[in-house]
């Protein structure tokens, strides 16, 4: 249903909430008006996934159809923009599933989400640092950099820096406006900081895939990839905040250091939604149980997280704010992707938002002026 008129409720700005009413028009943000009293309920800037592999029982290596189902899951939890990852499997596979999410986006169905592009996790990642990635990795060549750029859907690629051939890859994929996100790697301090550095010679934006995991850890005097991507003024970094891969206190002392560089994502696999019990992620067993996803090693395997989700424990667990969890789900991710038309209520950028009750459970979807659920 296209809204046109007004929504009101309590509106989270980028900098307060007050309660006031929307102006929606054309599929825009018209205007905004405080008011005395309004509904219960509150409107948030549409939440933006830049890292999400599946849910509802469908996985992004499955194919277009299973694209749309997994979408269609994380629109229902206050998901307007999403972008199907990738895993590591062998090479057609990956290409065959960049395929189908440039098909997927290109046959949009009215009732999912804004598909933005890929996110190539996989396959330019670490043998030494997979996580549950499968053993599928492969190096960077530039034949493949010029098959993935030539499917022209990717807009994030996750790689390993110290993998041969990785300096010629982040240039080209960064000359190419497609973020590189540093992951699954083994590189340290140095060696992160000086992929940052070539990534912004080469006018790009960098990234770093779900910090703290698959990656070394920051000790006293081996700072790590975390430490350089916190450090850097011009990184931006993943975070799963689903209190399984981070603890609340981690995330604190992230967000503190890093304000409007980190967004949370879900890196959700395809048994969100489902019942507890087996499930599989790119070809492996999995267990979900208490709500983490686990190999049969008890490595975590992505996780059955929403961004609702990861907003709730943003504000119960890491103290934020509303405007300042909005942000780490809608606004960094829009300012990292380049979207400059969302992740923000403010009139003349697009009406995505999510309308949840004062429990913060989701009770409507609005994409681009149309209530989606």
């Amino acid at each position: 249903m296209q809204l046109s008129g007004q929504l009101s409720g309590k509106i989270v700005l980028p900098d307060q909430v007050i309660t006031g009413e929307l102006t929606l028009s054309d599929g825009l943000i018209r205007s905004i008006r405080p008011l005395h009293d309004a509904p219960p309920q509150i409107i948030l800037p549409g939440f933006i996934d830049c890292h999400v592999h599946g849910g509802d029982g469908a996985d992004t290596m499955d194919g277009v159809e299973a694209i749309h189902r997994l979408s269609r899951f994380h629109l229902t939890h206050g998901t307007t923009t999403l972008l199907p990852t990738t895993i590591t499997r062998p090479w057609k596979d990956v290409t065959d599933a960049l395929r189908a999410i440039a098909e997927a986006r290109e046959n949009r169905r009215a009732d999912g989400p804004e598909l933005h592009g890929a996110h190539l996790e996989g396959p330019f990642v670490s043998p030494l640092r997979l996580g549950a990635q499968p053993p599928f990795a492969i190096l960077p060549t530039p034949e493949k950099i010029t098959e993935v750029l030539d499917t022209g859907i990717v807009r994030i690629v996750t790689i390993a820096p110290e993998l041969e051939h990785a300096d010629t890859a982040i240039a080209r994929f960064a000359a190419a406006d497609v973020r590189v996100s540093i992951g699954h790697t083994t590189a340290g301090y140095e060696e992160t900081e000086a992929a940052i550095c070539r990534i912004c010679s080469a006018g790009g934006t960098a990234g770093g895939t779900h910090l703290f995991n698959a990656m070394p850890p920051v000790e006293s005097r081996r700072p790590g990839p975390a430490t350089a991507l916190m450090c850097s003024d011009a990184g931006y970094a993943e975070m799963i905040l689903d209190l399984h891969h981070i603890h609340p206190a981690t995330f604190r002392l992230t967000s503190r250091m890093m304000r409007d560089r980190l967004l949370l994502i879900t890196d959700c696999m395809r048994g969100a939604g489902q019942p507890e019990g087996p499930s599989q992620l790119g070809g492996q067993d999995v267990m979900i149980r208490n709500g983490a996803a686990r190999l049969p090693d008890g490595t975590l395997a992505g996780s059955v997280l929403t961004l609702d989700t990861a907003f709730r424990n943003a504000v119960r667990e890491g103290g934020k704010s509303l405007p300042e969890a909005a942000a780490l789900t809608a606004t960094n991710a829009a300012r990292y992707l380049g979207l400059h038309d969302r992740g923000r209520i403010t009139p003349g950028l697009r009406a995505d938002l999510v309308v949840m009750d004062e429990a913060l459970q989701v009770r409507d979807v609005i994409i681009a002026g149309r209530s989606r659920i």
